[in-house]
């Protein structure tokens, strides 16, 4: 009996935490000193690919903060190709996903298209930088074909 309470418990806390992944509002992102005071580093933040993370969203304290900081954020609803990626250096990519839902059937399914994870690849290969980050199971498995496999090592 006590192994079974212990198992809800922890289901619960599962779907409790899961349930409460948003933006903390009261994040004080001013940065004293800057880093970049004018014609700072441009950043994309990917939000074209179904994102489980948003720049306006779940990762807004993250995008405020480099802001602030002096990075020129730009979010991007595009696909990926190789003369819109040209103009930017950093790439952020958050939990990509093949469907709307993190709970769907699909959202394992690739995110990126092939003709975007050579653009991507080819980029990082010209000097870009790419924050890849897929800590959900689905964004893991939805990005590790396509841009993980195909980025030069």
């Amino acid at each position: 009996m006590k192994t079974l309470l212990l198992v809800f418990c922890l289901a619960i806390s599962a779907c409790v935490g899961f349930a409460q992944q948003v933006a903390d509002p009261n994040f004080d992102a001013r940065v004293a000193r800057p880093a970049y005071t004018k014609n700072g580093p441009k950043v994309l933040f990917d939000e074209g690919h179904h994102n489980f993370h948003t720049m306006t969203g779940r990762y807004k304290p993250f995008a405020d903060l480099i802001a602030n900081d002096g990075y020129q954020v730009l979010a991007n609803a595009q696909k990926f190709s190789a003369q819109f990626l040209k103009d930017f250096d950093i790439l952020v990519i958050s939990n990509a996903l093949g469907a709307e839902r993190m709970n769907a059937p699909e959202a394992s399914n690739a995110a990126f298209a092939n003709t975007e994870c050579d653009a991507v690849r080819d980029w990082v290969r010209g000097g870009g930088a790419l924050l890849l980050i897929a800590d959900q199971y689905h964004a893991l498995a939805a990005a590790s074909a396509e841009v993980i496999a195909c980025l030069p090592s």
